[in-house]
């Protein structure tokens, strides 16, 4: 049986459930609380606390895990990202006071105290900036930091900065980039399990590319084929089928973009399409 590590609560763990659902690995637990489930035939998942997914996988207690590339950046353990999920995504930036008169990193002058919970990414960060900064760690309410004088910038991760504006902040330089990803220790315990890994990678990408798309199918003139295929180029062409009653039409089938498939159809109609239908995908493997 394979171990899948998982975040034990929040929004990770609920994308996490749905990406796996979607895959055809169902997460069945006997109760909302359980610390383990089956996710049917050989993997099995385990809840545990985002920042210790890492270690988990390091040491060996998990074949693989999911949670953010912030927390696995932080750990230091030799950990492989075999797939960036598409959800959580987030940055670890620097900041410092709106009226503290800081800019960019370029404004630092001395040693300032920085508060994170990201001592190591910090750490290195400014150590890559040349720039000399005493390091506090903290275990939660960042954002306060500078305002009781324990910390002149602060290390925190940000979605949109409206939290930041909230609390009198501004975002001086960017430390990492993050999402949430499906990591393997960089050295597998167990080579005999690489296959199923591998088959597990492959089956949450082919959800993932399948999201954000659609199957356009539609009936259009034969002759205006060269103007179709610019409006669904599809992957690689779309697929054109001849109607049995032959004539002037023609079937044409193509991936198509969910974002804009609005404009999609309103172009297949303009072109003389007919008969339009759109479906959702479950996998797409190219």
């Amino acid at each position: 049986m394979l171990r899948i590590a998982l975040p034990n609560k929040g929004r990770l763990n609920q994308d996490c459930r749905d990406l796996l659902n979607d895959a055809g690995l169902e997460v069945r637990a006997s109760s909302e609380r359980s610390l383990t489930a089956s996710l049917g035939g050989e993997f099995e998942a385990i809840f545990v606390r985002a920042q210790d997914i890492p270690e988990f996988v390091a040491d060996g207690a998990a074949d693989a895990g999911i949670t953010g590339w912030d927390l696995v950046a932080e750990s230091e353990r030799a950990l492989e990202s075999r797939l960036d999920l598409g959800f959580g995504r987030c940055r670890l930036i620097v900041a410092a006071r709106e009226d503290g008169g800081v800019r960019s990193i370029d404004d630092l002058r001395g040693s300032p105290r920085v508060a994170t919970v990201f001592p190591n990414l910090t750490r290195r960060y400014f150590a890559e900036a040349e720039k000399t900064v005493q390091v506090v760690p903290v275990s939660g309410a960042v954002e306060v930091a500078p305002h009781l004088g324990i910390a002149d910038l602060i290390v925190d991760l940000t979605s949109t900065g409206s939290t930041l504006k909230v609390n009198g902040l501004r975002e001086i330089a960017t430390v990492l980039q993050s999402s949430a990803r499906l990591i393997t220790a960089a050295q597998p315990a167990d080579e005999s399990r690489t296959g199923s890994l591998n088959e597990l990678v492959q089956a949450l990408e082919s959800v993932i590319a399948a999201r954000g798309k659609r199957y356009v199918m539609a009936n259009v003139p034969r002759n205006r084929l060269d103007e179709v295929k610019q409006v669904l180029p599809g992957i690689s062409g779309p697929t054109i089928i001849d109607l049995l009653n032959g004539g002037t039409m023609v079937a044409v089938h193509a991936v198509a973009p969910a974002a804009t498939i609005y404009k999609t159809l309103t172009a297949l109609k303009q072109l003389g399409g007919e008969g339009i239908l759109v479906t959702r995908i479950e996998r797409l493997m190219a």
